[in-house]
């Protein structure tokens, strides 16, 4: 059994950052590729960034390319997902999923693991 727990979400100001973790326990996490999510208004579970296993690829939104980061922790079992210059409209719930079945992927259907979201909410 796979958990994910992600944590770190909030409310600020735009301009301002804030760094998600999505926790694994279960699994050793550095053998998942891993992505983060959003619900965006009026659509299935948005891509932001992925990950891949062993941490050499990393994709991003255009929407947040350039001010999202997303890293892996081993030691820590964690992956991390760095947002700086927020903006009012990255306000959203974000969730972390994770896959063993693949080196790497964007696509929100092939993964098999998912945690229970954290709020992230940006005024203006």
């Amino acid at each position: 059994q796979v958990l994910l727990v992600e944590s770190g979400g909030g409310l600020v100001q735009a301009g301002y950052s804030l760094r998600l973790s999505c926790a694994a326990a279960g699994v050793t996490f550095s053998t998942y590729a891993v992505g983060w999510f959003r619900p965006a208004l009026g659509r299935e579970r948005e891509f932001v960034a992925a990950l891949s296993r062993s941490g050499s690829i990393t994709t991003y939104a255009d929407s947040v390319k350039g001010r999202f980061t997303i890293s892996r922790d081993n030691g820590k079992n964690t992956v991390h997902l760095q947002m700086n210059s927020l903006k009012p409209e990255d306000t959203d719930v974000y969730y972390c999923a994770a896959t063993y079945k693949l080196r790497y992927t964007t696509q929100s259907g092939q993964y098999d693991y998912w945690g229970q979201g954290t709020q992230v909410t940006v005024s203006s």
